[in-house]
């Protein structure tokens, strides 16, 4: 694992190892992949801008997180049908994010109970929910994970039905793997999209924060106007997110989008991005536009396809070398250190 030098090395590990269809899953989007590749090349169009002669021989790059004290900006997003990377799935992201002190956000479509991955040791862990049809099945869901501990409830909005996906329609996979979350103990052979409740609106967000007392993170906003509506029902927090390109193609590039979104918030809720994020640049980017932590998705499932949990410790480990690197060069000994101007464009 030394060797691996940067997160988009893992890619091509992973692909080795994984069969067609999984890897068509983890890393297709949707149409003609416009998100997709957009996503990497957003951050990749901003310019960073130093400061120099600053004390810059200690620094944190620790933060809280809903109140909760966290060792970097950065978590795992939540990803289903993880044991297509490795046999035990979502318990190794677990495991090394509560080691690690970091936060991991475990999906509804995890092919381990929530029960069994929050057993994996104490740390920040929230649970993403998607509505099922069976309204009964999200509501004993998110009873479920208050019980187990669980930081917060992630409602993902932004997946009503799935993008076209070329990858997938021509690599399909044979079955979605067990869904122990909703009741399904062998493999489902179907679509989990055709699970999930597409006639979800605004007033049913007031419905799952009823729920329970866990604090609201809604996942999936572009729109600043969805990020101010989502305040005023009650989100704590808004992830900024396509869906990793996978949703609607030719929707903006999340770090384009997370500015305006945090306009429209104004420090009313915590906001967060997911999409593209690979270099310790990219992550101090996304703080400096407004965000107040970055969540990863593919990298991790790569490294934990090519290495288990040395890849993902690895991942973890390269992360935390250019963030420490790139806060020393912007002269940023703190995360407050990163404003909005050290970044042009």
């Amino acid at each position: 694992m030394t060797t691996i030098a940067n997160l988009r090395e893992f890619e091509a590990l992973a692909r080795s190892k994984l069969s067609p269809a999984a890897f068509a899953y983890y890393a297709g989007g949707s149409w003609d992949e416009q998100t997709l590749r957009d996503n990497e090349a957003a951050f990749a169009r901003r310019r960073l801008l130093p400061r120099v002669l600053v004390d810059i021989e200690e620094v944190d790059p620790s933060t809280t997180i809903l109140g909760q004290r966290v060792a970097f900006p950065f978590g795992f997003a939540p990803a289903a049908n993880q044991e297509l990377a490795h046999g035990e799935g979502e318990v190794i992201p677990a495991r090394v994010a509560a080691n690690s002190r970091l936060l991991y956000c475990l999906s509804t479509f995890s092919n381990r109970p929530l029960e069994d991955v929050a057993a994996v040791g104490r740390g920040t862990r929230w649970f993403q929910l998607y509505v099922q049809r069976d309204r009964g099945r999200s509501e004993e869901m998110v009873r479920r994970a208050a019980a187990a501990g669980y930081g917060a409830i992630v409602l993902t909005v932004d997946l009503p039905t799935a993008g076209y996906r070329e990858r997938e329609i021509r690599e399909p996979l044979a079955d979605g793997g067990r869904l122990p979350n909703i009741g399904t103990a062998e493999a489902y052979r179907g679509s989990i999209v055709d699970l999930i409740d597409q006639t979800l609106t605004w007033p049913d967000v007031d419905w799952v924060r009823s729920l329970s007392d866990l604090p609201l993170v809604i996942k999936g906003i572009l729109d600043p106007a969805d990020a101010a509506r989502a305040v005023r029902h009650g989100a704590t927090g808004i992830v900024v997110s396509n869906h990793g390109g996978r949703q609607l193609d030719r929707a903006p590039a999340s770090i384009d989008a997370l500015e305006p979104v945090v306009d429209a918030v104004a420090g009313r809720a915590e906001v967060y991005l997911d999409g593209g994020v690979r270099r310790g640049t990219d992550i101090v980017t996304a703080l400096a536009l407004g965000a107040r932590a970055v969540f990863i998705g593919r990298p991790y499932l790569y490294a934990m396809a090519a290495a288990g949990e040395a890849g993902i410790l690895r991942c973890v480990e390269i992360l935390e070398a250019e963030l420490r690197i790139a806060m020393k060069l912007l002269g940023a000994p703190t995360l407050a250190g990163l404003t909005r101007d050290r970044v042009l464009g």
